[in-house]
């Protein structure tokens, strides 16, 4: 019998989504951050904000969260990257994180991925 895996979201800032990133594969699970820009309940997609790069989110399989733009959101998913390198994340858990420290949190995913780059353990190793 097959076994399905799920594996962590690797936490990552919106502005290091960018096509040069290892990060930056399609269906990569990862965790992202963000001030919630715009939902809209019909197609179920928030787009997220944090220093001006955006990322869509599409919330389909979210139950329970209630969306309130403005406010701070957390999402693990899958990455979803189109032919002309927009992104959507496909969303299997999300939080409304509003209290977090963003600069704290920002400030500690550094310290983590300078950790992690210094042992060559960064990527969806499970």
């Amino acid at each position: 019998m097959a076994s399905s895996t799920i594996t962590y979201g690797i936490p990552v800032a919106l502005h290091d989504l960018i096509p040069s990133s290892p990060l930056f594969v399609q269906g990569n699970s990862l965790r992202v951050i963000g001030k919630l820009r715009t939902y809209d309940v019909e197609s179920a997609i928030a787009v997220i904000i944090d220093n001006n790069v955006t990322l869509q989110i599409d919330t389909q399989n979210l139950r329970d969260v209630n969306f309130h733009v403005g406010s701070i959101y957390q999402f693990i998913g899958e990455l979803h990257i189109h032919y002309d390198n927009n992104m959507l994340l496909q969303a299997r858990i999300g939080r409304n994180v509003n209290g977090v420290d963003l600069k704290l949190y920002f400030q500690s995913l550094k310290l983590l991925q300078q950790f992690e780059s210094q042992r060559g353990i960064r990527g969806n190793d499970t």
